[in-house]
């Protein structure tokens, strides 16, 4: 039997991490936002999803936009981290590009050793994961080498495509080039269709939203004040519960 797979759905509300739960992830990403690509969620929603019976791993992002940041924003994130480990999350997802693209490593270098003292001071390590950044990359092979030097434990990647199932040349050989000493998380528009190409480049964890999406009634008070989009959803538990199936059929 194959090493068994594990799915990690981000979510951004309360009802989000029950469905995660209930449908059969073994991960949350949590987040806020997720219309921009994910952002930092608030405190409440951090002590919320402390109390889930399964691994929580924080997204770290103060905006929407690119990964350069500066010293105002590079605190926040520290910040970020901080409340993550007092709050008892299991892990972080973070990530800094310099202006060209490439992964900013010494900004990097930073966080991930204020981590691993967070980690140290609660006695539990902080689980760390490079996030989307390195999809930007121009080189994502030596971007890899660079992330198993600083010490990550994983990326999330969509082998530098849109989707996921569009870079899976690319997550092929990363995979190979990784050669057990990083994790690959592929992520960005997985579903139990796209599965089985995914797996086939030999990565066994996958990363989705699990989102029913449907529009929203242009009559509706909240969207005419502009407080929802063109869209609205939340993690689905059958979606979440589809994904789950699918992996699991294939360890």
């Amino acid at each position: 039997m194959k090493d068994r797979v594990m799915l990690e759905v981000c979510v951004e509300t309360v009802a989000g991490i029950g469905a995660a739960v209930a449908g059969g992830a073994d991960r949350i990403e949590l987040c806020a936002a997720l219309s921009v690509g994910g952002l930092t969620p608030p405190g409440s929603l951090i002590r919320a999803a402390a109390e889930a019976p399964l691994p929580v791993h924080l997204l770290a992002r103060p905006r929407a936009g690119g990964f350069v940041y500066g010293p105002a924003e590079q605190a926040l994130i520290a910040g970020d981290m901080r409340d993550a480990a007092e709050a008892g999350l299991a892990g972080v997802v973070i990530g800094a590009s310099t202006p060209d693209y490439c992964l900013d490593t010494t900004l990097l270098a930073q966080w991930i050793a204020q981590a691993r003292a967070l980690g140290a001071a609660r006695g539990v390590p902080l689980s760390l994961t490079l996030h989307r950044a390195f999809d930007l990359v121009p080189d994502p092979a030596a971007a890899l080498e660079q992330a198993i030097a600083l010490g990550f434990d994983r990326i999330l990647t969509s082998g530098c495509a849109p989707r996921a199932i569009d870079g899976v040349a690319t997550l092929a050989a990363l995979q190979v080039q990784a050669a057990g000493r990083i994790v690959l998380l592929a992520g960005s528009g997985v579903t139990p269709a796209t599965v089985p190409a995914l797996l086939a480049t030999g990565i066994r964890e996958v990363h989705a939203s699990a989102r029913t999406l449907h529009d929203v009634a242009e009559e509706l008070p909240e969207r005419r004040f502009g407080f929802l989009g063109p869209q609205a959803g939340d993690t689905d538990v059958a979606q979440v519960a589809a994904l789950a199936e699918k992996l699991r059929s294939a360890s």
